[in-house]
Formats: structure tokens, C-alpha cells, sequence
């Protein structure tokens, strides 16, 4: 090919520079959106910090605040967080593609890698129909939970403000938002069974894939079609953290009068389910989060470090991740050479990204958290609890984000928008297009590990 044409060929974007330049424009537009005037009541003022941290908590389904989203925001910024969060829930390309679909124009290869990126499938193959089936249940999954929300609050509230109050919390609670209007998140229906059973329906759904529930709704449709490895994985690792970490607050907050101690068994049972649910990654709380014991905290920063599952609305290192690392520490226990599962065999690449991720991850908690103690005079767990519920796109708090000092709020900020894309899509974004090498190996040797 002569060089002229070479040169004149352009470069190819790098999907995981669509992916961040399309967040930090949703967040610039919302933090905009949310300095304007009518944004604000009255007798509060919205400086640029607070607007960009709202954005940003909302864009990355967080849910963090610096300020109570049900007093300091008119019904018009309400409304925009309420936008952001969509936004940011079923990501941006998805919903690029989804208004280019509508409008009748042609989805390029450029895009579809771009949604593959965002949406963590393993191939290109049938993005656009992904596309197209995700908006259907993200729509479907929230009209319901909007509307078995506003019946039960409609004995509470005017019915416009019940069905106000459900599309918002429905919206909030699929994409693993953790935003409320109530000051205390669900903290009144502490032992409220509907409330219980729709936010929780409503976090796992939205925190388990998108394309592990189009093979579910496959499973159950057609009997012979079988569970992808993805699927399975995906659904082991959920039951089995939502079960252990129901038991384990059960057994720790029984005894705690500030948390499950003044419940009946029913709201214990149902309080501890929830807990268990809500840290992987929707951010609200049935029981004040400041008054669990330690050793509940450190199990929530846990949970909220795996988070959700790829492909979906929540944040944190990923399900499938820990299970990777998991399976590979079993593995090695019984001297095996690869890692089998569910009689398949997963590629060692996929335990090198896996690694590279919690690595990754680690070091940034790590980092952020000892700049934040070098910065705020705060509890050292407090601390720690808050930068990894930023980092898995939580928005569980102890209570210190509004204490934060201006550097501080700025740090967190940063952390959610990390958090949201991914550690390894900002790598990825930052390092240049990898090229092929030649077919040659080097040699091979050893060192001690251990």
C-alpha cells in the first residue's frame, strides 16, 4: 500500500475512549443542567462542586450525595438526576444505538464494538438485538416495580406523588442507583414486605446482566437451550454472597438494639435479606448503615468491592471476576494445571484480566484511601468504607460524604467516575493500540513462588 494512503487512513477510535468521553459528556451536561436556578429550591444554593458531584453519583449510579436529594433539589433537578442515572444505568452506547436504531440509521462497526465494551460480551455477534432487547427490560422491570411501588405508597401520598415516588425508586433501584426522596432511603419500610420484595427483585435483576437474563427468559422458554458458563457462574456467585451474607448479618446485628435488635423476626429476616442485596451495588438501606457493627461494615466493603455482574447496571470488580480467581485458587488446591468447571475449561487469559482487575482495583481503594486519611480527620474504616462505595458505585455511607472537604468531594468524585468505566476500560483508553508482534516465543524459566 503506498504511504500516502497510509496516511491518509484514519486511526480507529479506541472503544474504551468512546466509552469514557461519552460518561465525562453525560456528567459535564448533567453538572450544567444542575447549576441552573430552577434546579435548586429556593433557599439553597448549588455551587459547582456539589453539581458535579450530584452528576457524576448520578451518571455512575452511585448514589453518594453531598446533599439531600429530596430537599435540596426542585422537582426539575429531580428530574435531571433521574435522567442521569438512566443514562448511566443502561450506559451510553446503549442508548445511543437505541435512538440511532429509532431513527432508522445504521448502527457502524466502530459502535458495535464500542456497545461489546460496555456491555462485557465476550462477541460481536447480535449486538444490536442486545440493544434493543436491554431497553425492553430495563422498561419492563421498571414499569412494574413503578407500579407496585406507587400502590403501596398511594395509601401514604397523594396519588400523583405515590406514582411520582415509584417510577423515581424504581428507576433508582433497577439501575442500582441508590438515589431517594426520603431523606433515609427505605429506612421506614424497614419491615414493610412489599417495599422489601420490589427493591430487591428490582437490585438483583438489574445487577445480574442483562444478557444473563435474556438466557434465563431462553432457559424457561425453551427447556433444550442451555445456560451459558457465563450464566451459570454468574448465578452461583449471587446466591451463594446473598445467602452467606443474609445468615452472617442475621447472626452479627441480632443482637445490635440499633439495627436488627428492635425488629420482629419477619422484619430481622427481611432487614438482613436486604442488607445482604444491597451493597452488590444499589446503595439503599433498610437499617442505618453508620449503626452496623464493624464486623458487618468490613463484610459490606467486601461485598461492595465484587459488586455486580458484567453487562448490567451495577459497578464493584464483578461476580465473575471473584469466581475467576476463585476457581483458579481451587484449582491449584487440587493440583490442577487448568481450571474446569462445570465440565468447561476457562482460558488462562481470562484469569490474567481477572488478576489485573482486583490488582488494579486494590491499588486505587488503597491509594484513595490513605490520601483521604492524609486529608480528612476521619475513622479510618469510615474512610475506607466510603472510597470502596464509591469505587463499586455503591452509595451505602456511614455519613462522612458531606463532611468532605472541596480536594475530598473532588477525589470521590473521580473514584465513582473509575469506578463506573472500569480500572481495566481506563487502562485500556490510556495505553496505545497494541500491535501484533512477530510469531516468535521467548524462552522459558522459572522462579520460586511462595
Amino acid at each position: 500500500m503506498p504511504l500516502s494512503e497510509q496516511k491518509r487512513r484514519p486511526t480507529p477510535i479506541n472503544p474504551a475512549k468512546v466509552i469514557i468521553i461519552g460518561f465525562a459528556g453525560a456528567i459535564l451536561i448533567g453538572t450544567l443542567l444542575l447549576l441552573l436556578p430552577f434546579a435548586t429550591e429556593p433557599e439553597f444554593q448549588t455551587g459547582f462542586t456539589t453539581a458535579l458531584f450530584t452528576a457524576t453519583s448520578a451518571v455512575c449510579v452511585t448514589g453518594l450525595v453531598v446533599v439531600d436529594t429530596g430537599v435540596h433539589w426542585t422537582t426539575f433537578g429531580e428530574l435531571i438526576i433521574l435522567l442521569l442515572i438512566q443514562v448511566g444505568g443502561l450506559g451510553i452506547m446503549t442508548l445511543s444505538t437505541g435512538v440511532a436504531m429509532a431513527l432508522g440509521r445504521k448502527v457502524t462497526f466502530r459502535e458495535r464494538m464500542a456497545i461489546q465494551q460496555s456491555m462485557g460480551s465476550i462477541t460481536l455477534q447480535g449486538m444490536v438485538r442486545l440493544v434493543r432487547y436491554v431497553v425492553l427490560i430495563a422498561i419492563g422491570f421498571q414499569a412494574v416495580g413503578a407500579v407496585l411501588f406507587a400502590l403501596r405508597w398511594s395509601g401514604d401520598y397523594p396519588l400523583g406523588r405515590a406514582v411520582y415516588l415509584g417510577v423515581f425508586h424504581a428507576i433508582s433501584a433497577f439501575n442500582n442507583a441508590g438515589f431517594d426522596l426520603f431523606s433515609v432511603s427505605f429506612e421506614p419500610f424497614v419491615q414493610d414486605p412489599l417495599v422489601n420484595a420490589v427493591g430487591i427483585v428490582l437490585i438483583i435483576f438489574g445487577g445480574i446482566g442483562f444478557i444473563v437474563i435474556l438466557d434465563l427468559y431462553r432457559f424457561f422458554r425453551n427447556q433444550r437451550h442451555r445456560l451459558s458458563l457465563h450464566t451459570r457462574l454468574v448465578l452461583l456467585s449471587s446466591i451463594v454472597l446473598i445467602l452467606f451474607g443474609a445468615v452472617f448479618f442475621l447472626v452479627s446485628e441480632m443482637g445490635n438494639p440499633e439495627t436488627l435488635g428492635g425488629l420482629s423476626w419477619p422484619g430481622r429476616l427481611m432487614a438482613s435479606v436486604f442488607t445482604a442485596v444491597t451493597p452488590r451495588t444499589a446503595g439503599f438501606n433498610t437499617v442505618t448503615t453508620a449503626d452496623l457493627l464493624p464486623g458487618s461494615l468490613f463484610l459490606l466493603i467486601l461485598f461492595m468491592f465484587i459488586g455486580g455482574s458484567p453487562g448490567s447496571t451495577a459497578g464493584g470488580v464483578k461476580t465473575t471476576t471473584f469466581m475467576a480467581l476463585v476457581l483458579a485458587v481451587s484449582q491449584t488446591f487440587l493440583g490442577r494445571s487448568e481450571i474446569q468447571v462445570f465440565g468447561r475449561r476457562l482460558k488462562m487469559s481470562i484469569i490474567f484480566y481477572a488478576l489485573t482487575i482486583v490488582i488494579l482495583s486494590i491499588t486505587l481503594i488503597f491509594a484513595v484511601t490513605l490520601v483521604l486519611l492524609f486529608l480528612e480527620n476521619m475513622p479510618f474504616l469510615d474512610t475506607l468504607f466510603e472510597v470502596t462505595s464509591a469505587f463499586g458505585t455503591v452509595g451505602l455511607s456511614t455519613g462522612i460524604t458531606p463532611y468532605l472537604s472541596t480536594a475530598g468531594r473532588l477525589i470521590i468524585t473521580l473514584l465513582m467516575f473509575a469506578g463506573r468505566v472500569g480500572p481495566l476500560t481506563m487502562v485500556f483508553a490510556l495505553t496505545m493500540e497494541r500491535n501484533e508482534r512477530g510469531s516468535f516465543r521467548y524462552p522459558e524459566e522459572g522462579i520460586m513462588i511462595g
